[in-house]
């Protein structure tokens, strides 16, 4: 896979986001996109940027609400494959382990 990107959807809401959170994250499983979902957004790894795009798209448009913030950092590797994981792996090369998570405490 050569893109990954982080995305956060959220609508702007007093309370809870949790069941918005999810529906969102829930839009991504129709397209062909791999994604992992942590405190502050979801991971997402395409074969081009086509699909994440369209995924992305879908995820912001599945939450309801008035008011919807969508963030999304786009890491278009061309020229090598790439990813999520190889990035986190390489940084646990630098720092000689692996680096502490929050599920760790």
């Amino acid at each position: 896979m050569t893109v990954v990107a982080l995305l956060s959807v959220a609508p702007v809401i007093e309370g809870s986001m949790a069941s918005e959170v999810a529906k969102a994250v829930a839009a991504l499983d129709g397209f062909d996109v791999e994604y992992e979902t942590n405190p502050m957004g979801t991971v997402i790894e395409a074969d081009d940027i086509d699909e994440l795009m369209l995924a992305a798209t879908a995820a912001h448009k599945a939450v309801d609400g008035d008011r919807v913030s969508t963030f999304l950092k786009i890491d278009d590797k061309r020229t090598t494959d790439t990813t999520a994981g190889s990035k986190v792996d390489r940084v646990a090369e630098e720092l000689g382990r692996e680096p502490r998570s929050a599920s760790d405490k």
